[in-house]
């Protein structure tokens, strides 16, 4: 698994989290609280459709295919997709706890197999 972490200082102290296969074990991408802003995902490789699934809870509590998540973005097959987030009219939605994610072939909350190639998903936080 390829993780890359991108620090942008200036002017908001964004941080770009990517993950070039994500599949379905859950990845820690922040213990704590996080807003996050957008998720894109690179779907081109699979000719199904995928689905990331974002946890507020850390990455060890979450048992995939049982913990219910509290979004879930559809990625057709053969495509890139941005998602972005917002509260009401203001940008960013804010994970209280922690940030933990897992792409999968199925949605809902039973899914839980990798898609069958690499599916590259990056979040866009503070």
């Amino acid at each position: 698994m390829a993780i890359t972490q991108v620090n942008i200082s200036s002017p908001s102290n964004e941080i770009i989290y990517t993950s070039t296969v994500m599949g379905n074990t859950v990845e820690a991408i922040k213990a704590s609280s996080a807003k996050v802003y957008a998720v894109t995902v690179d779907n081109s490789s699979n000719g199904s459709a995928t689905y990331v699934k974002i946890w507020n809870i850390a990455a060890g509590s979450v048992v995939l295919g049982t913990t219910a998540p509290d979004e879930i973005i559809y990625a057709p097959a053969s495509v890139i997709t941005t998602h972005t987030f917002f509260t009401g009219s203001a940008p960013g939605k804010t994970f209280g706890t922690a940030l933990s994610a897992a792409a999968v072939t199925a949605g809902g909350t039973a899914g839980s197999t990798s898609p069958s190639s690499s599916t590259v998903v990056s979040v866009n936080y503070v």
